[in-house]
């Protein structure tokens, strides 16, 4: 039975192991699966970093994220500067489609708009600005919106993710209405939800997936 000292123990040695990270920037509390993190970094990829090695520690059922991002003084970017960075880091990417993303920045706050075909180059449109300097968050709100006119084929979707090693033993319901596509059920990780999203958002004709799964961790906390 996994304690909540343990989990601590856990969540604090995954944030350690991460290369950009020095663990003791960010403080780590644990209640019964929700984890708590705290503390002060200086760049948005830290903050996305702690995030990320949290979610991936079994037993974390939610992540309540109270990271501040400080930049020195030699570091800071006015939303110009910011702006015309952002813009040219979209460009070089080859994975994201030149002039299909708009750009507003909000004293270093980014957020990105428009439409793309698939959600991999949406992805790829916010991962290649997390590691400007001056960036403090990052809205991703581009739509996708598929050339594909084909029906969505549920039973593929399924098939795929049974494929996937580490979430094919796992309780997850798919539904497809019409270009949506709801993923509802039960996994023992935020890795397994974050990765049924990404096979679902795989299927040609995808604009939107709705990730209900539920993480429930299959050890019980105790104090």
């Amino acid at each position: 039975m996994k304690t909540n000292e343990n989990l601590q123990k856990d969540v604090q040695n995954a944030i350690k192991w991460e290369p950009l990270l020095n663990a003791a920037e960010i403080g780590v509390t644990a209640k019964d699966g929700v984890i708590t993190l705290t503390g002060t970094v200086d760049s948005y990829a830290k903050k996305l970093g702690a995030e990320h090695a949290t979610k991936n520690v079994a037993g974390v059922n939610a992540v309540v994220e109270k990271i501040d991002i400080v930049y020195g003084s030699s570091s800071k970017k006015t939303d110009n500067e910011i702006a015309t960075e952002v813009l040219s880091a979209l460009k070089w990417n080859w994975e994201v489609p030149n002039d299909k993303v708009k750009v507003k920045v909000e004293k270093g706050w980014v957020t990105l708009d428009g439409e793309l075909k698939w959600n991999f180059q949406k992805e790829a449109a916010k991962s290649a600005i997390k590691n400007l300097m001056g960036v403090i968050g990052v809205s991703n709100d581009i739509k996708i919106k598929s050339e594909t006119h084909d029906a969505i084929e549920k039973k593929e979707i399924e098939d795929a993710i049974a494929r996937n090693w580490s979430i094919n033993n796992h309780d997850i319901h798919v539904k497809v209405n019409g270009t949506k596509v709801t993923l509802s059920g039960t996994v023992s990780s935020w890795y397994q939800k974050d990765e049924a999203a990404r096979i679902a958002w795989n299927a040609p004709g995808v604009w939107n997936v709705d990730n209900e799964l539920v993480v429930e961790y299959e050890y019980a906390m105790i104090d």
